[in-house]
Formats: structure tokens, C-alpha cells, sequence
């Protein structure tokens, strides 16, 4: 069959139609002429696999890399830069005008390097997962990862036993304080087997003597990293989550306290390990902070320490239900919610608070749009809105909203 795709859709994929009915081919652009392969049949949709590209767009350009096609990772390589970050804009103000927002006019793009720009990796049992299957590729280099992930991939690409099985966890940046810096651990039925790379202290407790709202956390000196971005030392587990693109993520710290007017108190929902909320402490007097993972939180307050915050370690749920209204009128608030976005609660105590500025970041458009719609209905304006390019070659999407008391 032979189709002309029409619009990149979320996801990453081509819309076309046949007899009208909706077709979504991966590695396409839109305006290509293609002949293909249906692959799955579906009462409204089908999806389908390129057999040939009988007319490709100007746009289309060859993959630098060797796994395209087959890892699972990038699915936009074929695609110059520049419209990439087009078609990523425009993918974002489609979503948010399914919800009755027009962005259009308002959607400016922070982004970065194109390559070598991710610093956190994952690794499956020595390799990455190829497309549609278990199989691991045991990849020797990435294009997306930083040097330093490149180099433990190249030095280890003929040394099998080197890498370690199961699910590992890699950190290595330019920003780390120690120059190149390379974590790596093993995980297997949730236990820890093996580290390589860092040395440290074994694990032990904090005592936390400002802080009585969580306690019995447990941080590891192994498993530690500490990167600078912008004149703030961040320290994290290398376990957990952290920004995987640090480049932009600088660039985005930094426009929050530009965006921000400064004040007295600021909320800071779903703090993490407090990335974001030591760049607070340059425009508000005191941060707040809430997480409900107190591993988390213990390296915030070690982010945090010689600055006014208090710190929460509930869910969000739980903290406007219990502490909310217990204190001080906030000036402000930042709010990077999970993929799944806003928990209700949290969204209806935002939309009832009259917090004068909100600033909602999001690694999930569809659920960015929802929660951005219900505080616009509330009596909010959205007056900014950034597509925040984490993931070049990728179809991934993140945001950044300043929405405004009216």
C-alpha cells in the first residue's frame, strides 16, 4: 500500500490515512510519500512498517548511528535538527489545544547539544533493549551519552564480564565535581550486588536537626554523585532520579529564578532531591519543600544546608490535606509533578489557593495540558510556555508553564 503521511503525532509516529482510516508509520516526516506494510490492524487505527520511501522530505537526513532502527531509544534521527525541534513544538500546542489552550503564539524552545548530551544511562544485562523485543544489543558507544558514559562503554565493549548483569545505572558528566565521574550498579531482585567506579563511605544514617517531618532514610557515600549547575553543588543517589540532560536543565534552573519576582515563601511540590529548590533560595527568603520519597529528601537537606526551607517528606496528597493551611501565605510555587501529573488533590488546593504564580514543569504533555486547563478554569492565566528539548532524536516531550493569579 501506498500512502502520503500528514502530521507527526505524539509519540513519534506519522499519521496517514487509507479509505479513511487512520494509519501511524514510525521513522517517517510528514509529507513523505511511502509504500507499507500494515502491521497491526485495530478497529480505528492501524499501524504499519516503511517497505520503501518513494518520496522522501527535504528534511529527511541519514542516522549518524551504527543501533538506529533497532534500539529502542531514538526514533527521530532521520530528521534534521532544526524540524525536529518543529515538529516537538508543534506536537506539544496540538496536545494543549485538544484542551482548549492555544499556545501557538507563546511556546519558546530551551535546548542544547544534539549529541553526547545524556549524562544518567541504563543499562540490561551489559546492553540496551533493542525495538520490540528482550533481545539486548551490547552497544559500544552512544551517540546521545556524554563522554564520560562513552568511555566505560568503549572500555568495556570486549571485557563481557565487566559489565555487570541485570539492571545498572550509570552517572557521568562534565558537570561532576571530580571531572568525569562514572557510577555504575548492579541490581538484581531489588538487592544491591556489586558497585564499580566510586568509593566512598558504606552507608549510614543522617541526623537531621532542622527537619522533624521524616526520618530513618539511609544515604550511601558509594552510590553518591554531585554535580554543579549554576554555582549550586547537587548531590543525588546514583539509584534515583536525576535530570539526565544536565546541559539544558542548567538553562532551566536558571530561567525559573528569572522568571520568578522573588518573595518571602515559595512552595517547592515534588522537590526531589531539591535541584530546583536551591535555585529558589536565591529569590525567596524561605523554601518549602515536599516529596514523598525521603531517601530523596535526605539529599535535599544536604542541598538545602545554610539556607531558610523546611522540607516535607509526604506526598502531595497528604501535605495539602494535613500542613498546607497551617502556613504562611506562599508567594509562589514550583511544581514538577511524575509522569501521571498533579494529584488531584494537589490540583484542587492549587486551583482554590490564589498562589499570585505558578510555574509547572512536566516530562508528560497530555497530563501538563489537563492540569494546566483545570487551574485555567480556576481563575488562572497561562502567560509563558517552553518546550523544554531534554531529548533530542527523540519524540519526548517536556514543558514548562508560568501561569498567573488573574
Amino acid at each position: 500500500m501506498t500512502i502520503i503521511t500528514d502530521k507527526m503525532v505524539f509519540g513519534g509516529k506519522s499519521l496517514g490515512k487509507i479509505d479513511g482510516k487512520n494509519v501511524f508509520v514510525p521513522y517517517t516526516i510528514p509529507g513523505e510519500k511511502i509504500e507499507i506494510e500494515i502491521t497491526e490492524q485495530n478497529k480505528d487505527y492501524d499501524n504499519a512498517e516503511i517497505v520503501k520511501i518513494l518520496e522522501p522530505s527535504e528534511h529527511r537526513v541519514e542516522p549518524k548511528c551504527r543501533y538506529y532502527g533497532k534500539c529502542g531509544g531514538c526514533n527521530m534521527m532521520h530528521i534534521d535538527s532544526d524540524y525536529q525541534k518543529m515538529l516537538r513544538k508543534q506536537m506539544l500546542i496540538d496536545i494543549f489545544r485538544q484542551n482548549g489552550i492555544d499556545i501557538s503564539d507563546k511556546t519558546q524552545i530551551i535546548d542544547g547539544p544534539d549529541f553526547n548530551y545524556r549524562a544518567r544511562f541504563q543499562l540490561n544485562n551489559g546492553g540496551l533493549s533493542q525495538r520490540k523485543s528482550n533481545i539486548v544489543i551490547p552497544v559500544e558507544e552512544c551517540l546521545c551519552a556524554e563522554n564520560a558514559v562513552n568511555n566505560y562503554l568503549k572500555n568495556t565493549a570486549e571485557k563481557s564480564d565487566s559489565r555487570p548483569k541485570g539492571r545498572c545505572h550509570l552517572f557521568g558528566s562534565s558537570f561532576c565535581n571530580d571531572d568525569f565521574k562514572i557510577a555504575v550498579e548492579e541490581n538484581k531482585n531489588e538487592k544491591v550486588k556489586k558497585i564499580h567506579g566510586v568509593k566512598g563511605d558504606k552507608a549510614k544514617k543522617l541526623k537531621l536537626k532542622e527537619n522533624k517531618y521524616f526520618s530513618g532514610t539511609v544515604s550511601s557515600h558509594e552510590k553518591t554523585m554531585t554535580v554543579t549547575l549554576g554555582g549550586h553543588n547537587l548531590s543525588f543517589d546514583v539509584r534515583g532520579f536525576f535530570q539526565s540532560n544536565l546541559f539544558v536543565f542548567e538553562k532551566v534552573c536558571r530561567l525559573i529564578t528569572e522568571l520568578l519576582p522573588g518573595g518571602k515563601n515559595i512552595l517547592d511540590m515534588y522537590a526531589g532531591c531539591g535541584s530546583i529548590s536551591t535555585f529558589l533560595t536565591e529569590k525567596y527568603e524561605n523554601v518549602v519543600l515536599v516529596e514523598h520519597n525521603r531517601d530523596a529528601l535526605v539529599f535535599a537537606e544536604q542541598n538545602m544546608a545554610g539556607t531558610k526551607h523546611i522540607s516535607y517528606g509526604l506526598s502531595g496528597a497528604n501535605f495539602v490535606k494535613n500542613c498546607a493551611n497551617t502556613l504562611p501565605a506562599f508567594d509562589a510555587c514550583t511544581i514538577d509533578p511524575p509522569r501521571s501529573g498533579m494529584e488531584k488533590e494537589v490540583r484542587q488546593w492549587l486551583a482554590e489557593s490564589k498562589i499570585p504564580l505558578i510555574i509547572s514543569l512536566s516530562c508528560d504533555p497530555a497530563t501538563h495540558a489537563r492540569d494546566c486547563a483545570a487551574l485555567i478554569s480556576a481563575g488562572y492565566k497561562l502567560k509563558e510556555m517552553y518546550l523544554l528539548d531534554f531529548y533530542p532524536n527523540t519524540s519526548h516531550i517536556e514543558s514548562l508553564s508560568l501561569l498567573e493569579r488573574i
